[in-house]
């Protein structure tokens, strides 16, 4: 079984230093100002040398614009030191300015400094958007690993059909040769074996989670659906063999509407088959209707924004319908696939296995566009799903394999690695605060211990331990942004329903901040959530005005985020419009970046049926964020577990150092390094022990 743990929010991470000596025993910056001939270090080493220090503590505890100017005070004592230049840059990243943070780096690089290493992080952080989508209709994808069925002489599962992908990062893999479902944890390994009920599963074909965590697995011999909770422990059957409503021959692949409706493909019967949310059965389609001669084959099935297409494999075509089951149009046209099994929505779009090929369909044109293809040797690819951590998990029937498949620019790049944090204020034990992601920003989740190496100096450390990773963090800090503008006065009700459920759906949990975005912004309550179960806009310091500051309360409200819990977001609470002075200061892409450099999610909350503003929509977008309205059918319950639902990469790792410290005054390296199959990814730094 896999070990759950989780990081916590820590408290500032070292002092602040008033006064050092100018001399050091042994000098970690060059100093440029000394004399050609002088043995001696120079006055203004000392200094450059003293608010070095003081910039790297600041950075540590969040402080990211004290820092950048404690740098560049630092810089002007030593004009042109790499290592202040390489920090500068650092800072200027996690404020949000990336085009000066790129800067400060080329200037380093380009007087050698940094190596491979600098250059691939000016590379990935010039080249990546701000956000990308995990998926990609015309993105080309390779092998980047494999399970393996046989560990020697031991099989380890037979025939797989289908997987699932899971928040944690494991992913469920159905085997229909060995009757189980197995869980798998990102670097391979079985940590779960599922045998189903007391009777075991009868030939297992794909497997889906439906809206209330449970599982769905298709059992094909069975004919019949079992529903399993997310632990893999039995709940239930659906369906039974027949042709009658609700019945089957043969069930296959699996889907879910937004109203919760099941459908499954009826192999047997040549049909599709609907369930309602309960398993109760409630119609079937797919017969000879009009200009449409009926299904003949039908395997996989997907819906996309409630309209269903069903891919069948002798014709090579998808044909869409819609959720009552009449027949609207053939999507792609018959031949266009050797034998289409597994299809699933990605984004959408669909996702397609095609015996030796993986293909997505664009759900408007009925566009093809060929993603990964297995080579020419006889196999049958049954599906292709996404992971999340942005590959693609591919099955191989007959070939008995299991494919992890990553972009080609993903593969060649390697991981984004960043040491976020040092907190040594117990040296010589040491605590790391390390993300991982891809290039395109994308968290990778699921790492465990054997996936890091910590070295310092390139010497590997002792005693290090992986202490937590923030994406099992339950609990999130949150910050309600409240636009002030006059037209918000007509929202009162709507703002006090929003703010309330908000509250309400924390449970006791994390903090929560109000900030009005005024002409000024202004910070109105901080804490406990159940404090705000009675609020009314009342109570609120700040009056309505023609000329809010939304810029500026996003910034008040993530420089506060940064110290907070590892998961953390932003609610804005508007009636869509916004005035002339909400970006004044502060650019949108300037904002969307120091967001997402420091993982803080933006949503909205819109309190009024009118449109969204484009630049609200932009950063809502950008930062892994979702629009809400407030008198939605299913209430604003899940709004904060939709954040806490964000994937992180944030890892916290501990370990023994070996070095001195010269009584807190030197500067200590410290390199973390990241494996995960075929790819890696590292990133150095280095910290100053407390001083002694």
């Amino acid at each position: 079984m896999s070990r759950a743990f989780s990081i916590k929010k820590t408290a500032g991470a070292m002092a602040l230093v008033l006064a050092l000596p100018l001399v050091f025993p042994q000098s970690y910056l060059e100093d440029t100002a000394r004399s050609e001939n002088s043995t001696m270090r120079s006055a203004n080493a000392g200094f450059a040398e003293e608010e070095f220090r003081r910039g790297v503590q600041s950075y540590y505890r969040g402080a990211f614009n004290e820092a950048i100017l404690e740098f560049e005070r630092s810089l002007s004592y030593l004009p042109g030191e790499n290592l202040i230049l390489d920090w500068l840059g650092k800072a200027y990243y996690r404020a949000g300015i990336e085009g000066a943070a790129l800067q400060q780096w080329n200037f380093a690089a380009e007087a050698g400094y940094g190596g491979i290493l600098l250059q691939n992080r000016i590379e990935i952080v010039g080249e990546r958007r701000i956000t990308e989508d995990s998926y990609g209709f015309n993105q080309r994808y390779t092998e980047s690993g494999s399970y393996p069925y046989m560990n020697g002489k031991t099989l380890i599962y037979s025939q797989p059909t289908s997987s699932l992908s899971n928040t944690d990062g494991s992913i469920w893999v159905v085997a229909y040769g060995s009757n189980e479902l197995l869980r798998y944890d990102v670097n391979g390994v079985v940590v779960q074996r599922v045998r189903g009920p007391l009777n075991g599963f009868d030939r297992p074909l794909d497997i889906m989670r439906l809206k209330d965590g449970n599982l769905l697995i298709s059992e094909s011999a069975g004919d019949r659906l079992c529903v399993m909770d997310g632990n893999g422990l039995f709940v239930r059957y659906i369906g039974g063999r027949g042709r009658g409503e609700g019945e089957l021959v043969g069930p296959q692949y699996l889907a879910q509407d937004s109203y919760g409706n099941i459908y499954t493909t009826d192999f047997g019967n040549a049909r599709v088959v609907v369930f309602d949310s309960e398993g109760n059965g409630l119609l079937h389609f797919g017969g000879r209707s009009g200009s449409f001669k009926g299904l003949e084959s039908p395997t996989g099935i997907a819906v996309v924004r409630d309209r269903v297409f069903v891919a069948d494999s002798v014709r090579g075509a998808v044909y869409e319908f819609d959720r009552a089951g009449n027949f609207i149009s053939t999507l792609v046209n018959e031949g266009t696939f050797t034998r289409a099994e597994s299809m699933k929505e990605w984004g959408g779009y669909l996702l397609v296995a095609d015996m030796n090929r993986v293909v997505t369909v664009d759900t408007l044109t009925g566009a093809v566009f060929e993603n990964a293809r297995t080579g020419s040797a006889p196999g049958a690819i049954t599906s292709a799903v996404p992971d999340v951590n942005g590959n693609l998990i591919v099955t191989d029937f007959k070939n008995n394999e299991i494919y992890v498949m990553a972009k080609m620019s993903e593969l060649v790049g390697g991981f984004f690695v960043t040491i976020e944090r040092v907190i040594a204020d117990n040296f010589p034990s040491v605590i790391l605060e390390v993300r991982v992601e891809n290039r395109r920003r994308q968290q990778v989740v699921g790492l465990r211990q054997e996936n890091f190496l910590i070295t310092e100096g390139k010497r590997p450390v002792a005693n290090m331990e992986l202490m937590g990773a923030a994406n099992n963090n339950d609990v999130a800090d949150i910050t309600i942004i409240i636009d002030r503008s006059v037209s918000m006065e007509s929202c009162r009700e709507q703002l006090t329903t929003a703010v309330r459920e908000v509250a309400a759906s924390m449970q006791g949990k994390g903090t929560i901040q109000i900030i009005s975005a005024s002409d000024v912004p202004v910070k109105e309550f901080s804490g406990n959530p159940r404090s705000l179960e009675d609020f009314t806009p009342a109570v609120l310091k700040a009056g309505p005005t023609d000329l809010p500051r939304l810029d500026l309360g996003i910034r008040l409200a993530a420089n506060d985020l940064v110290n907070a819990e590892k998961k953390c977001g932003i609610i804005y609470l508007t009636d869509g419009a916004i005035g002339q002075t909400a970006f004044a200061q502060y650019g949108l892409s300037d904002l969307a970046t120091y967001l997402n450099n420091n993982s803080v999610s933006f949503s909205t909350i819109m309190l009024s049926r009118g449109t969204m503003a484009q630049e609200v929509s932009y950063i809502t977008e950008n930062t892994r964020g979702r629009s809400y309205y407030v008198y939605r059918p299913e209430g604003l319950s899940s709004v904060i577990q939709d954040i806490i639902d964000l994937p992180s990469g944030l890892y916290q790792l501990r370990y023994d150092s070996a070095l001195t410290t010269e009584y807190g005054r030197k500067y200590l390296p410290v390199e973390v390094e990241t494996y995960l199959l075929n790819r890696s990814g590292r990133d150095e730094t280095g910290y100053f022990a407390p001083l002694q």
